[in-house]
């Protein structure tokens, strides 16, 4: 059965390394004034710190791009905005040509998706030739059309925030949202943190604007809103479950069960490109190991079926050794929850990666496991 089992593993590493591969490069431009708190922001809502990898590679006299090998998503961080009108123009002129070039190239990897304009709350008022640049930004990629994102940083007063979110509104400008955020939380005094927020509405409003082949992407690179993270998932775990109803309608054999494994394998590849962890072998064998039994069968064998019926008397069908469908899509179910459940403890802080293969970590895995095939009886 290790053996078995290890073989399962290591099929799902190889699948979970082809769909990273395969993932389309995220592309964001970031614009605004030195000092309005980009790098914070950019960290605060990737993963891997991305601002801190270093400079960046210079693509205009203006802006420079961010990346780290893994990762797919690139940074357009554009610089010296305040240095007076002439430098504005010219990096308005950059930012069209950077977006015009990536169209030209016909590959979406290449394309610039998202434009942040960030202005700082902080200083409680916008400038007027930040409205006009965006005004003209907005004319210029009227043919393009980018979605453009203003996100109002260092938002320590919400009651500031929403007045100037307001204002901003009223000039009718070009834009998908204006978002108020606070990157970090903040001490005010020894008394008073000001807690961070914002950031899972700038995720949601990505969502929304981008194009259906980046929202894999867009939830492998954010660190910024869990939700967003299960929800994509949850509708992995629904494809599964029906692929593995239609998988045991017939019902399948028990000789013959090995057909459901490549919806489990790919099942759980997904479910890890979505939350970005790097998940080796042995942490998965951990995890089919602790909730398919060391002892068992197959990852939809006989023993996790007899098992299932113990654990839910009467749930679908076990006879003349066969899985019905509803033990097979009840299986996929629990399987892909416990799976979320144990990733969820993992982007918390309440467990890491490396934990998941200690007896507490597949302790849990169990339990959790247990859990969810009672919650769906």
């Amino acid at each position: 059965m290790a053996i078995e089992i290890d073989k399962i593993a290591q099929e799902t590493v190889d699948v979970i390394a082809e769909k990273i591969k395969n993932l389309k490069t995220l592309n964001i431009i970031v614009a605004g004034k030195t000092g309005v708190g980009k790098s914070t922001l950019i960290n605060a809502v990737f993963r891997d710190k991305l601002a801190e990898t270093g400079m960046g590679k210079p693509v205009t006299d203006h802006m420079r791009k961010i990346s780290k090998k893994g990762i797919p998503l690139a940074i357009y961080d554009t610089r010296g905005f305040e240095l007076g009108k002439e430098v504005q123009q010219q990096v308005k002129r950059e930012v069209v040509e950077t977006i015009s070039q990536g169209l030209a190239n016909h590959d979406i990897n290449k394309a610039i998706h998202c434009i942040w304009y960030c202005i700082n709350t902080a200083s409680n008022r916008v400038e007027p030739e930040e409205i006009e640049w965006l005004r003209g930004l907005s004319k210029e990629n009227q043919i393009t059309q980018v979605p453009i994102i203003v996100v109002l940083t260092q938002s320590f007063s919400k009651k500031n925030a929403d007045s100037m979110r307001k204002m901003i509104l009223n000039e009718n400008l070009d834009v998908v949202q204006v978002i108020p955020v606070l990157a970090e939380d903040y001490e005010i005094d020894d008394e008073y943190v000001a807690k961070s927020y914002g950031l899972d509405v700038l995720i949601n409003v990505m969502g929304e604007a981008l194009p259906d082949e980046l929202m894999d992407t867009l939830q492998n690179v954010q660190v910024a809103n869990l939700a967003e993270k299960k929800k994509r998932a949850q509708a992995v775990i629904a494809s599964a479950t029906a692929a593995a109803v239609g998988e045991g309608a017939a019902p399948i054999p028990f000789s013959d069960c090995a057909l459901l494994i490549p919806t489990q394998i790919g099942m759980i590849a997904s479910i890890t490109v979505i939350f970005g962890f790097d998940v080796n072998k042995s942490i998965l064998v951990a995890f089919l190991s602790s909730t398919l039994g060391a002892g068992g069968a197959t990852l939809l064998g006989k023993t996790v079926v007899s098992n299932l019926a113990k654990l839910i008397p009467g749930v679908g069908t076990v006879a003349g050794g066969a899985i019905s469908a509803a033990t097979a899509g009840m299986l996929t179910a629990a399987l892909g929850e416990t799976y979320i459940g144990i990733m969820t403890l993992v982007f918390n802080g309440e467990m890491s990666i490396a934990d998941l293969g200690t007896k507490r970590g597949k302790d849990q895995i169990t339990t959790l496991f247990k859990q969810e095939l009672m919650k769906i009886r």
